[in-house]
C-alpha cells in the first residue's frame, strides 16, 4: 500500500470524525435552544417545565436547571401556603378582638352611663374583666406566633432543676384552679433534676396548656406529673373533661385551628401551636391522646441534653 492510499484512508477517517462531530455539535446547539426556551418559561413563571437530559455535556446543565426549578416551584407552594396562613390570621384577628372589642365597650358605656346600678353593675364590671382578660391573652399569643414565625424570640438556655420550676408554675396556678373550682392532683418529684432550658419558654409551656384545659375541656380534674427518664424528662398535663374527636386531634398543634368552629368559640387556635414550637426549640416532641368524653393527655419529652 502507497503513501496516497494511506493519504486518502486517513481523509475519510477525518472526515468521518468531523461529520461526527458536526451532528454531535447539531443536537447540542438544539438541546442548548431548548434549554433557552425552557429558562425563557422558567422567567416567565412556568415552573412546571423540565428539561429531558441526554447523554452529553448539556446532561449536568440539565439536571442543575431541573433542581433549580423544582426548588422555585417548592418556594412558591410555600410562600402560597404562608400567604393563605396570614389571610386566616387576619380573618381570625377579626373574629376575635373586633366582636369581643365591640362587647367590651358597649358593656363599658352602660356602666359610664349609669344604665345599669347596683348588682347588675357589678354584674357587667365582671363580664367586662373577663372579656378584656381574653382580649389580653389573645394579644399575648399573637405577640409569640409572630416572633416565632418570624425568628425574632430570642431565648436563653440555662441550667435549672425543672421539678422545682414546675412546682413554681403550679403554685401559682392553684389559687386560679381552685376558684374555678377544678380538682388537681401533682405529682412532681422532691429531687433535683437539672437540664438545659430556657424558663420563660418552659412556663410558657405549661401555662399554655393548662390554661387550654381550663377554657376548652369541661374538666373538673387537672393531673400534672414529671418523671424522669435516662436521657429525657417526661412531662404529662391531663384532664377528665369532654376530650377531642379523632378528626380533630391530628390537627389541634396546627396554628389557627380551632375544634370548635362556632362564632362564640373562645381560643385563637395559636396557645397549642405556640406550645409545640416551644417544645420542639427544646428539641423535644410533644403528643396529645384523647376519648371523647373521657379527657386528654399531653405528652411532652424534652431530652436532658440539647
Amino acid at each position: 500500500m502507497d503513501i496516497q492510499q494511506y493519504l486518502f484512508i486517513a481523509l475519510i477517517i477525518a472526515l468521518c470524525i468531523i461529520i461526527y462531530l458536526l451532528v454531535k455539535l447539531y443536537h447540542i446547539k438544539e438541546q442548548i435552544t431548548f434549554i433557552k426556551d425552557v429558562l425563557q418559561d422558567l422567567k416567565d413563571g412556568n415552573l412546571n417545565r423540565r428539561v429531558l437530559a441526554q447523554k452529553d455535556m448539556t446532561k449536568q446543565i440539565c439536571y442543575d436547571i431541573n433542581q433549580i426549578a423544582m426548588s422555585a416551584q417548592a418556594q412558591l407552594i410555600h410562600q402560597k401556603q404562608s400567604e393563605q396562613a396570614y389571610k386566616r390570621l387576619m380573618t381570625s384577628l377579626s373574629h376575635d378582638v373586633k366582636t369581643p372589642l365591640a362587647s367590651l365597650v358597649g358593656y363599658l358605656e352602660a356602666i359610664e352611663n349609669n344604665i345599669v346600678t347596683g348588682e347588675e353593675k357589678d354584674a357587667y364590671l365582671h363580664v367586662a374583666y373577663e372579656k378584656s382578660q381574653h382580649l389580653k391573652h389573645f394579644v399575648e399569643n399573637l405577640f409569640e406566633w409572630v416572633k416565632l414565625d418570624s425568628g425574632e424570640q430570642v431565648f436563653h438556655f440555662e441550667r435549672l432543676d425543672i421539678n422545682e420550676l414546675s412546682r413554681n408554675i403550679m403554685a401559682d396556678w392553684i389559687p386560679v384552679l381552685e376558684n374555678n373550682h377544678n380538682a388537681y392532683e401533682i405529682d412532681i418529684p422532691e429531687n433535683e433534676c437539672f437540664m438545659r432550658i430556657d424558663q420563660n419558654a418552659y412556663t410558657r409551656i405549661l401555662n399554655n396548656l393548662i390554661q387550654n384545659i381550663i377554657v376548652h375541656s369541661e374538666a373538673d380534674l387537672l393531673k400534672i406529673s414529671l418523671m424522669e427518664e435516662q436521657e429525657k424528662v417526661q412531662i404529662i398535663v391531663a384532664d377528665n373533661g369532654k376530650g377531642i374527636t379523632s378528626q380533630h386531634l391530628p390537627h389541634i398543634f396546627e396554628r389557627l385551628y380551632q375544634c370548635d368552629d362556632s362564632r362564640s368559640a373562645r381560643g385563637n387556635g395559636l396557645g397549642l401551636a405556640i406550645t409545640k414550637e416551644l417544645v420542639s426549640i427544646h428539641k423535644g416532641t410533644i403528643i396529645a391522646n384523647s376519648t371523647p368524653n373521657v379527657g386528654t393527655e399531653f405528652i411532652i419529652s424534652l431530652p436532658k441534653a440539647l
